[in-house]
């Protein structure tokens, strides 16, 4: 009896070492992990709006609140890092106006991003009798007339980071980049086709994580 006992008690005690070790080694791998992370301090993607092509830009309505627009633009994202990768799985481009959003939503097809690597993008982003504030339909109405406006162009998604072969959970992707398209003045685009004119941008564009 007492040498079943003494075999019970030295199963459990292995069982118990091979637990503590398991989480021993669990451990030291996410150890590894956060020490390489805080190592490399992963920047964020820097996000630029090169350019617009508006083929329409039309407010109606009485009193105006439906906007009806369609843009080609050309946004650039380009990886700091060296030495880690970016997944972007989701990212949706739209258009705003003194904060409201003005235009479909365009998804951009996800991709991977590689170390230094710069991506572009020419997304369609546009709306159909897409309601808007009454102040706002007035408020664009007036910008028109007054041959400027400035709207934001606004990439919502989520990524995720590469080190080696380890990838992170996701996070949430925010870029806004404003673009001033002077309707008043024909020499700031170039006219591309029929009644399409190209405005070019040089400012970069905020993005958060």
């Amino acid at each position: 009896m007492k040498d079943c006992d003494n075999h019970g008690h030295s199963r459990r005690k292995l069982i118990r070492r091979i637990i503590w070790s398991i989480i021993f080694f669990i451990f030291i791998i996410f150890l590894t992990i956060l020490l390489i992370w805080a190592i490399l301090q992963p920047s964020k993607p820097r996000f630029l709006l090169q350019d617009a092509t508006v083929y329409a830009f039309n407010v109606s309505g009485n009193p105006p609140n439906l906007i009806t627009s369609n843009f080609q633009i050309t946004l650039s994202s380009r990886n700091p890092n060296d030495k880690i990768g970016v997944y972007y799985d989701r990212l949706d481009v739209y258009a705003t106006y003194r904060s409201q959003q003005i235009t479909f939503r365009t998804s951009i097809p996800p991709t991977y991003q590689g170390h230094k690597e710069v991506n572009i993008w020419s997304p369609f982003v546009y709306g159909t009798s897409v309601p808007i504030a009454p102040f706002n339909g007035v408020g664009l109405d007036d910008d028109k007339d007054n041959g400027a406006i400035m709207l934001i162009i606004r990439a919502d998604g989520r990524v995720r980071w590469k080190v080696g072969t380890f990838i992170t959970g996701k996070y949430h992707l925010y870029v806004k980049c404003p673009a001033y398209i002077n309707f008043g003045n024909k020499a700031a685009g170039v006219i591309v086709g029929d009644n399409a004119v190209k405005y070019t941008f040089t400012s970069s564009c905020s993005v958060s994580v």
